[in-house]
Parts: C-alpha cells; sequence; structure tokens
C-alpha cells in the first residue's frame, strides 16, 4: 500500500495487522476515487470516519487537503494510522480520535466538505453511518461510501442524493452530494 500522489507520493504505508474486519482499499479503486474527486479536495476538511491503517485520509492529505479527522474504535487501527501520519509528515494536519463511530457523531461539533465511510462490511453499519453523518457535512459536502456490489444503498442520505456510482468488480463506491439530481 502507497500513496498514489501528491506531497507524499510513492511513500508505503502499513497496514493493520491481522484482522478481518480492516479491509484496505485497493489500489485500483483508490486510484479511481481519487480521480473522480480531484478537483474537490485542496483546502478541504476531512473526515475518515472508519480509518483502519488511514490511507484515504492520507491520500487526501498528500493531495492538498487542509485537515483531516482519523475515527476508529480499535487500539491497533489508531497505531497504525498514527505511523503512517508520521511516515508522511502529516501529523500536523491530523486529528486521531478514538471513538465508535456512533459516539463520536453524537458529540462532534465540526463539519466535514468529505467524508469516507469505509467500515466492515456486511454489519449493517454503513446504512446507520450515512444516515448520522448528513448533518455534519458543509453545503459542499462529499460522502463517499465503500461498500459490496450487492448492498443498495438509499437514493438520499439528508439534503445529500446519489450523484454517482462506480463498480471496481465485488465493490461498490457510491458518491453523494448534496443537492444533486442523481446520475447513476
Amino acid at each position: 500500500m502507497r500513496v498514489i500522489t501528491g506531497s507524499a507520493r510513492g511513500k508505503r504505508l502499513k497496514t493493520v495487522p491481522g484482522n478481518d474486519l480492516v479491509r484496505p482499499t485497493s489500489e485500483k479503486v483508490k486510484e479511481a476515487l481519487f480521480s473522480a474527486i480531484q478537483f474537490d479536495i485542496e483546502g478541504r476538511r476531512i473526515l475518515d470516519l472508519f480509518a483502519g491503517s488511514g490511507q484515504l485520509g492520507i491520500e487526501a492529505l498528500s493531495r492538498g487537503a487542509l485537515s483531516c479527522t482519523f475515527v476508529d474504535a480499535s487500539d491497533i487501527s489508531l497505531a497504525v494510522v498514527r505511523e503512517n501520519l508520521k511516515g508522511t509528515d502529516f501529523e500536523d494536519k491530523a486529528t486521531v480520535i478514538k471513538s465508535d463511530y456512533q459516539s463520536f457523531l453524537a458529540r462532534t461539533k465540526d463539519t466535514f466538505d468529505i467524508v469516507f465511510l469505509d467500515p466492515p462490511y456486511n454489519t449493517g453499519i454503513l446504512e446507520k453511518a450515512t444516515q448520522g453523518i448528513a448533518d455534519k457535512m458543509s453545503d459542499y459536502g462529499i460522502i463517499i461510501c465503500e461498500h459490496p456490489i450487492e448492498l443498495a444503498l438509499s437514493e438520499n442520505v439528508g439534503d445529500f442524493s446519489v450523484f454517482r456510482e462506480y463498480k471496481f468488480g465485488k465493490i461498490k463506491m457510491t458518491v453523494y452530494k448534496k443537492g444533486v439530481k442523481t446520475d447513476v
């Protein structure tokens, strides 16, 4: 796993060892995802809600995001996030929080421009998290969900609607934007 482009281009990232629930986003999916949002990243506030190794948030920081909040309930995952932030020199742009997604969303007063939602598959967590995130987003926010292709997400999340869906083998990426017509 590595940073694809930007200021940390080519830097290797550590993965979370021996945890079946943490499933790193493949290079192919990550590259397509960031190509789709490449003009929306610079200067934005990012939330990597199920951080795992932190690779999505770190990729956004490398491409010019203003800041990223990494949230995960696992001490092991957060240790890997911290190592990866140190290795990419993004510690000063990052906030790392140990919390489950529900507690974090209930207590945060922050708003975000882009959120990455990539929780463990087939747990029902993604559907709940998408419903809880809409009021934490800026008016020009983007919600990005990675999930199994067979999972059909709601067309609307608060004031956000499905903007695009991308399919990569058994993986689907659903992108929500505020006040847009569905383009799927």
